[in-house]
C-alpha cells in the first residue's frame, strides 16, 4: 500500500519547469513604415517620342545582392499616345 502511494505524478525532478515564467523567446518583431525601404525611379519614353518624362514607379532599395534594379525588370507602363506625342488629339485612343 506504501508503494501505491508514489505514482509517477507525485514525484517531481527538481529543477524543470522553467520556461513557465518566462515570455517568448524573441519577443515581438518592430512593424516599421514600408516606405522607407522605398526608392523612386523615373520612366522614361524612347527618343522617338517628344515627352520623355512619363512618370515614376516604386521598387525596393538594394539590400545585399538583392538589386533595385532587379525589380524594375519586367515592368509594363500603358501611356496613351497622345500624352507622348505632345497632347496631339489626333492620336487620342482609349481602350
Amino acid at each position: 500500500l506504501a508503494q501505491a502511494a508514489r505514482s509517477p505524478r507525485t514525484v517531481m525532478a527538481v529543477g524543470k519547469n522553467k520556461r513557465l515564467t518566462k515570455g517568448k523567446k524573441g519577443g515581438k518583431k518592430k512593424v516599421g513604415d514600408p516606405f522607407l525601404k522605398k526608392e523612386w525611379y523615373d520612366v522614361k519614353a524612347p527618343t522617338p517620342f517628344l515627352v520623355r518624362s512619363v512618370g515614376k514607379t516604386l521598387v525596393t532599395k538594394s539590400q545585399g545582392k538583392k538589386l533595385a534594379s532587379d525589380g524594375l525588370r519586367g515592368r509594363v507602363c500603358e501611356i496613351n499616345l497622345a500624352d507622348l506625342m505632345g497632347g496631339d488629339e489626333d492620336h487620342a485612343h482609349r481602350k
